[in-house]
């Protein structure tokens, strides 16, 4: 059987045509990360005239040191690894926000099929979704109870968090290859294109979660997670729970609003596999 690609059957329908594939979305999506994770640690930095600040993110807290040796010790009464998290969270707000703003933007204007009706399935997702709101409910309990001391509690909750975690992406996983097999893939037309870049940076963001949860689960085990610096685990938290909004999200624009989307006029109708 001849395979069209959704750039030859557009074109003949009005020259729209998608770009190549490109992995900088997910490239971004990563380098964000690990910038925000790089800034969490000990910033010297340096002024020519002779003072040097420097920022103690683990603590809070920073000193000046002048040409003279004076040191002067001051502490900010708040986290910067958590002003750092928040600070990273609102450029993903935006990054996230660009890309949910592109998807609705093309909603409903692919020319060839599959169409979302043809292959969204929402009572799956619907259960991939609760999965991932109860790891939320799991974060929490897992930084409470480090927070309280009680070390085999927390660290139970906070594989918890890991397994649903992975819950969630093997449902993802399984959607994937589900729509591949009913012809949607990222260069099929534009709801494939803009579908698979949205809910792939996501699912990016939730793997790399899972792995930061697996240090710190680790780290619990042995100890040097415990209820003094158990803003490692809070942080971590607010990461999830920033990950678990962006999901209702997309589950809201995609799943619950673009579910019912068919062929618009003038398109290729979808006859399927």
């Amino acid at each position: 059987m001849p395979t069209n690609t959704h750039g030859d059957d557009e074109h003949g329908h009005g020259g729209i045509h998608l770009p190549d594939m490109s992995y900088y979305p997910i490239i971004l999506a990563a380098g964000l990360t690990i910038i925000g994770a790089g800034l969490m640690t000990i910033v010297p930095i340096r002024f020519p005239n002779g003072k040097r600040p420097e920022l103690a993110a683990a603590t809070g807290t920073y000193e000046i040191k002048s040409e003279h040796g004076e040191v002067i010790n001051t502490s900010t009464g708040l986290s910067n690894k958590k002003l750092l998290m928040w600070s990273f969270l609102g450029s993903d707000v935006m990054f996230f926000g660009s890309f949910i703003a592109t998807y609705l933007v093309y909603r409903n204007r692919s020319l060839v099929g599959p169409y979302p009706a043809d292959v969204l399935e929402i009572p799956i997702t619907s259960v991939s979704t609760f999965v991932l709101l109860m790891s939320s409910l799991a974060m929490v309990l897992a930084l409470s109870y480090i927070q309280q001391g009680r070390q085999k509690m927390g660290t139970f909750w906070i594989f918890s968090v890991v397994v649903l975690g992975a819950i969630f992406l093997l449902f993802q996983v399984y959607e994937f290859n589900h729509f591949g097999q009913l012809g949607l893939t990222p260069r099929t037309n534009l709801f494939g294109t803009t579908f698979f870049i949205l809910t792939g940076l996501h699912g990016a963001h939730v793997t790399l979660g899972v792995i930061w949860l697996i240090f710190l689960g680790f780290g619990s085990i042995k100890g040097s997670l415990r209820a003094d610096n158990a803003i490692d685990l809070e942080i971590a938290g607010l990461y999830w729970h920033f990950v678990d909004i962006v999901w209702i999200v997309i589950f809201t624009v995609i799943y619950l609003i673009s579910a019912r989307d068919v062929a618009p006029p003038g398109s290729v109708p979808f006859v399927g596999h």
